[in-house]
Parts: C-alpha cells; structure tokens; sequence
C-alpha cells in the first residue's frame, strides 16, 4: 500500500536544520529560540517534593485545580478578565498542543483561516490538518521611514470572506519583536463585531516587553475575549521549555470543544509540573521581573550589533532581535544564514523561513532572527565572530 502524505509540503523544520549545521560546524547557535538559563532552584524543589508527595499519577483531564485557580487569578490580576478555572481554562502540553487543539477543534473542513505573514511554522500545517484553508496576509515589512514590521488591519479585513472561521494572531510577535498597540486591539474589535470571526491568540511571549510597554492580551477587551482562545506557556516565562507545560483560555462554549479533542490527544499534563507551578505561580516577581531581564540583553546585543556590519531592527517585546544584513550581502536569507554558519561560526534563523513562500523575493528582506535568550559568553562569542565580517 502506498502512503498519501497528510502534509506533503512539511519536512525537517528550519529551526533543526539550522541546530544540526550550528552542532556540525561547531557554530555559537542564536538560532533555535529557547533559553540557556537554568530554572530557578526553587521550583526545582517544588517538582521534587510533588513527586515524593505522590503526585505521580494522572492529575484531572483539563489539569490539576490549583493550577487552574493559579492561571485564573493571574489573568485578571493583569489583565482584568474572569475564567472560570473549572471550565473555560485548560492546561495542555505546552503551547504547541494548545494551538493544534484548538485549530482541530474549531476548523472544519473547508474553513478558511487567516494568518499573518511573517508567522511561527506550526500555524498552517495545524490548518490543514484540520482540513483548513490558511489564507495569509502579508505585514509592512520594515523601510526606511518605519524600521519595524507592522500590521495592515484593512489588508487583513479585506481577506474576510464567507468561509473566514478564524484569523490567528501570535503578539509578542515571533520572529518581528513587535506588539501590539491599543489602536491594534481596536481594530481586531472592530473585525471581530462586524463578522463574528474566532480569534486563536499565542500569548507565549506575554511576559517579555520592553521600554515600558505593557503586553495588551485579548482577555483584556470582552469583545475580544468573547470570540478568542488565549494561549501562554510556563515554558518561555520560567526557562523550562522542555517541561511542556502550557495552557489555554476561553468561553465554555469553545472550552468544551477543545477539551474533547485536549483529552484524546495527550489526556493530560505531567502531573509533579502541575503541582509545582500550582505553588510557584503564586508569587508574582519572576513573571513581572522577566522583561527587565530579557530586555538586558537585548540592549547588549543590539548595541553591540552597531559597532559591526549589521544593523539592529527595534525589538518591543520575545527573547528575539532581528537584524539587517544588507551592507555584508546579496545572498538570500537562507544562503545567508548557511554561510554566516559555515563560514563565520554565528547560527541565526532567516526571516523568510517564517513566510509561505521562504524563497519568492517578496520574502526576502535580508533579514536574520537572533535569539538573545542566551548566557553572557554565548552573546559574547557570538558578537565576537560577527565583528569580524
């Protein structure tokens, strides 16, 4: 019997490909966008006193009730809206199952769904496995009058049709850095009340912005709340990526159709992690203090990147900095970033490996992504090798 790919277009993804060439050629990787830091010891120990208290079994499906009471009391503390924990919060396998839950969910077959280009590779194979048409929109890219990339909402209204069941948004924004403003939330109000479209909002960055900004959650607007599922990780906030715990928000009406397919795609979340974080989240400083953290480094990497061949895109928010390689070459992006491995020992992700059409000229920008959510020598070693190009 022959196989029928379900996604023929996905192979390996670009963030492993780029890992594996940084290993193979012994390369400083600011490439795959997780962080180097250690958790705290603190929630360490928590986990190993869960685990010698016998939580060791299956906790509660939509996850263990403290947690869930946790998560709820977070969201209105910052952003003012009520979940009830029982029913409209569910805690998943990290984001990325809380995303392909809620597409599978939500997407029937033939439902068109609208993505932002740039955009996080998982979007648009989830779409299409749920049956879905991603239909993608284009940002600004950035110019010389505007260095960031930004959103045209009128673009993205224009895409609407009668098969539009949802558009998705991911602010903080992976790979750009930028975040949305009130006027943004205005108009997403304004999209959502004149044609009743679901919102499918990865939050995972919410807790890292810069320069004072405040990070504007959809759970902040009712309108928007009424229509969106919100998703957030542990893992970016507490560097513990590989914990795989995450968790999602919404009305109980859509809460329940993503818990259906929540239940018979991983059942539930290591139970010891749960009962930790149900204890750590309780003290608010390592949450409020992250921005202050990351955006360190972003200053001592971005100012360094001045002093080089490189120019620095402003970055408001995520562990990530973009930046132009238009005065070193010519190459594409992804040519770029294989030579800049190979020949100079810095790994970095190109931007148009996050567009649908990663090698058309319109998505090629000569841009990088640089994660800084690294130690001190790593962004050292790094800024180094780039100063010599």
């Amino acid at each position: 019997m022959s196989l029928t790919s379900r996604l023929p277009n996905v192979g390996t993804n670009i963030f492993t490909i780029m890992s594996q060439l940084a290993l193979d050629h012994n390369a400083v990787n600011l490439g795959q966008g997780f962080p180097d830091f250690s958790p705290d010891p603190v929630l360490l120990e928590l986990v190993n006193q869960a685990m010698h208290a016998g939580h060791n079994q299956y906790p509660a499906m939509a996850g263990v009730p403290a947690l869930r009471q946790r998560i709820g009391e977070k969201i209105f503390s910052l952003y003012g809206h009520r979940y009830d924990e029982s029913s409209e919060i569910t805690v998943t396998s990290g984001a990325t199952e809380a995303l392909m839950s809620s597409l599978l969910a939500l997407v029937h077959p033939g439902d068109e769904v609208i993505v932002i280009e740039p955009f996080y590779d998982l979007y648009i194979p989830g779409i299409q496995l749920a049956g879905g048409i991603p239909v993608v929109v284009s940002m600004n890219p950035p110019s010389a009058s505007k260095p960031s990339y930004s959103v045209d909402w009128q673009r993205v209204e224009a895409a609407i049709t009668k098969r539009t069941r949802m558009l998705v948004l991911n602010f903080p924004h992976n790979p750009t850095g930028i975040v949305l403003s009130e006027a943004d939330l205005d108009a997403l109000e304004t999209l959502v009340e004149k044609h009743g479209i679901l919102l499918l909002c990865d939050e995972v960055y919410e807790h890292i912005t810069f320069d004072g900004r405040k990070h504007l959650s959809a759970a902040s607007r009712p309108i928007l709340a009424e229509k969106a599922v919100v998703i957030s990780s542990f893992g970016k906030t507490y560097h513990i990526t590989g914990w795989k715990v995450g968790y999602c928000t919404a009305t109980a009406a859509i809460m329940a159709e993503i818990r259906k397919v929540h239940q018979f795609t991983v059942f539930t979340v290591s139970s010891p992690f749960q009962m930790a974080l149900a204890q750590y989240v309780a003290n608010p400083l390592p949450y409020t203090q992250l921005s202050a953290f990351y955006e360190k480094r972003r200053d001592y990497l971005s100012s360094n990147l001045e002093k080089t061949s490189f120019r620095p895109l402003p970055s408001e928010g995520t562990f990530f900095l973009l930046a132009d390689y238009s005065a070193v070459s010519s190459l594409s992006e992804l040519e770029f970033a294989r030579w800049l491995t190979l020949e100079h020992g810095v790994t970095a992700i190109p931007v148009s490996a996050f567009y649908n059409a990663p090698k058309a000229q319109e998505s090629n920008h000569g841009l990088i992504r640089l994660c800084f959510a690294k130690e001190d020598k790593t962004l050292d070693q790094a800024i180094e090798r780039l100063a010599r190009i």
